[in-house]
């Protein structure tokens, strides 16, 4: 399929020509030298900034672990992500080499992936926006890295998937951080392109067709100190995409997008609350083949400072009108469906930041209003009164916090 390739393609040139041709510009109009001591100038201030940023910061030793559900091929497998970070003077030291060993399946990456999991974590834990990124701006950051790991994997490592991992290693710094800085770091996100994989012969043209969910979704960031997390926004990895609109992917595909929406109570829940994930359910108008790579089903995205998970990835099924929901690790490989059928992926929620018990009633009958949080979640977590409508029943909530 040429065609969906050559967009891509023409951008990458598109961008090396227009780059080499304003440098050039810039030469031509103050000489090399200048142009060459301003880069030097740019990237010398851009490490004062982030040795001065890391200065205030406690320095420390600083370890978190979470885990990837499996690769694809030992179903159930965990995959470790260890990580260690040594904070000390103007210095950061990121140590990634107790991530899981390569695996069989397609969720490996090369150790430029490596190096860029831990630059990433460090540019946000430093100045995410004082500055703009440059070598400059990462000089005081070490990483260390294993061998032949997730994220160091060597041939013949399968790497298909190789995006996937990566934004849990960031998420997982920032839960190492959180001890340290809990003013600037975030609860777990969502971390997947929650993707399906849609392939068929569409009737229209009779031409092998791959697409139909419009593009990677949306989903729950974590909550922060003192801010609820995002809601249906892409993840780490992939923020140079956007999800389609649906009628867009309906003109393009022989699929009918039957809902696209925010997934209630899967925000996890906190003194603020993390963001919402999202609901896409697709139904084909022909026979059609559908697979998915999902990932963080079994591991969500994690809280801090007493707030909740939020839900993790999901996809649901309905094959000749019966519903099915077991697919315990979120991968889906080559199921048939015809029209009738649907299937519907499901973004996870970010995780929350402090107690629920200490959000602002106010905001929780706002939430229930807005069908962001459901009335029951609103009584037995946050415990806070209202009615469906969003009316504060405020005798009956401090009945309820005082008795919890």
């Amino acid at each position: 399929i040429p065609e969906k390739a050559m967009g891509d393609l023409r951008a990458q040139i598109t961008a090396l020509k227009t780059g080499e041709r304003r440098f050039t510009e810039l030469l031509g109009r103050y000489g090399r030298e200048p142009v060459l001591d301003a880069i030097r100038n740019i990237m010398d201030n851009s490490e004062a900034a982030a040795r001065a940023r890391t200065r205030t910061i406690p320095d420390g030793t600083y370890e978190a672990e979470s885990y990837m559900d499996d690769d694809g091929v030992e179903v159930g497998k965990r995959i470790p992500i260890r990580v260690k970070v040594i904070k000390k003077g103007d210095e950061m030291t990121i140590d990634l080499s107790e991530i899981g060993k390569q695996v069989r399946g397609f969720y490996n990456s090369g150790p430029s992936t490596g190096y860029g999991c831990a630059q990433v974590a460090y540019k946000c834990l430093t100045s995410p926006t004082d500055y703009p990124v440059n070598e400059g701006s990462l000089r005081p950051l070490k990483v260390i890295l294993g061998s032949s790991t997730v994220v160091t994997a060597v041939r013949p490592a399968a790497m298909r998937v190789w995006m996937t991992v990566p934004m849990t290693v960031v998420d997982t710094v920032f839960k190492a951080m959180s001890q340290a800085i809990p003013a600037r770091t975030i609860a777990g996100h969502f971390a997947d392109l929650v993707s399906g994989y849609v392939n068929g012969i569409n009737p229209k043209d009779g031409r092998l067709f791959i697409g139909g969910t419009g593009g990677p979704m949306g989903g729950g960031w974590g909550a922060k100190l003192n801010e609820d997390g995002m809601s249906a926004t892409v993840c780490q990895n992939d923020g140079d995409t956007h999800n389609a609109p649906c009628e867009q992917t309906e003109v393009k595909f022989p699929v009918l997008i039957r809902r696209h929406a925010l997934r209630q109570d899967s925000g996890g829940a906190g003194r603020f609350r993390g963001g919402l994930g999202a609901e896409k359910v697709v139904e084909p108008r022909c026979n059609v083949t559908v697979g998915t790579q999902m990932e963080r089903v079994n591991c969500p995205p994690w809280g801090l400072e007493g707030g909740h998970s939020g839900k993790g990835n999901q996809i649901t099924m309905v094959i000749d009108g019966k519903a099915r929901d077991d697919y315990a690790n979120g991968k889906v490989f080559n199921t048939r469906l015809k029209p009738g059928d649907s299937f519907t992926l499901h973004s996870g929620g970010g995780g929350g930041f402090g107690s629920p018990q200490q959000r602002d009633p106010e905001r929780v009958a706002h939430d229930v209003k807005q069908g962001y949080v459901s009335n029951q979640v609103a009584r037995d977590i946050y415990r806070v009164a209202c009615s469906d409508d969003g009316v504060l029943d405020g005798a009956e909530t401090q009945r309820l916090r005082s008795a919890a």
